[in-house]
């Protein structure tokens, strides 16, 4: 039986997560942050309240998965590095 993880960066994620959901008007920065969060968290074993809040995130913006894939593409095609971007 597979047992619930503790994710070593759940702390963190979970501040980012919570400001990601006090926005309305995502910037670049918000939707790349969304992005990574999901791939870190889609295979793994717990933070199930992470995942849910995910969800809930991307229908807020009124987007899906593969529609917030073509965004981060298009946002990093152009030239997107984390370093450049405002830290929140």
């Amino acid at each position: 039986m597979n047992e619930a993880q503790n994710h070593p960066l759940y702390s963190t994620d979970r501040e980012n997560l919570d400001r990601l959901i006090g926005l309305d008007a995502p910037g670049p920065f918000d939707f790349v942050e969304l992005a990574r969060l999901l791939i870190r968290y889609q295979e793994f074993e717990g933070a199930e309240d992470l995942n849910s809040d995910m969800d809930k995130l991307l229908k807020k913006w009124s987007i899906d998965r593969a529609q917030l894939e073509g965004i981060t593409r298009k946002i990093w095609s152009e030239g997107f590095r984390p370093s450049t971007s405002p830290i929140p």
